[in-house]
């Protein structure tokens, strides 16, 4: 005599599915999502302390001498001041779900990399785990699933 079964077996012609952790729509890519917000406002924060300190002395950082992207020191604290809180704003609207700042996280995440390439010669471990940091950001921002679907 053959035993059956008391777990329900799926309908076939059901369209849900249970999610295997792959699937657009699953919660590791909602947790990418969420750590990427969280990552913008640590760097926010971060670029806006780098800023002030910039701007504060220009002392901080070792003046390189002659450079293709050669700013006063001052100048790269008001840059790193400006892009810090919007990256801080940006990312505390990518922890609320606003459908804006998703657009705008991958558009400031981008200027954001691009700021810090061009300040390497200044700090360059930090502005290399800077880079990494915007370069996920962009991927988890990019690659999220849409919350209104």
């Amino acid at each position: 005599m053959a035993q059956h079964s008391t777990t329900p077996r799926p309908d076939p012609a059901s369209r849900e599915t249970p999610t295997s952790g792959k699937e657009p729509g699953s919660s590791w890519a909602l947790g990418g999502m969420v750590f990427a917000g969280v990552l913008m406002m640590v760097i926010g924060v971060m670029g806006i302390l780098n800023g002030i300190a910039g701007i504060a002395t220009d002392d901080v950082y070792t003046n390189i001498g002659d450079y293709v992207f050669e700013f006063s020191l001052t100048a790269w604290g008001w840059i790193h001041l400006v892009i810090g809180l919007a990256v801080l704003t940006v990312g505390w609207g990518v922890l609320q779900g606003r459908d804006w700042a998703r657009a705008m996280g991958i558009a400031l995440a981008s200027l954001f990399a691009i700021a810090y390439f061009m300040f390497l010669p200044y700090a360059p471990v930090w502005s290399t785990i800077c880079i990494a940091i915007a370069v996920f950001v962009m991927w988890s921002l990019a690659t999220a699933p849409d919350p209104a679907r």
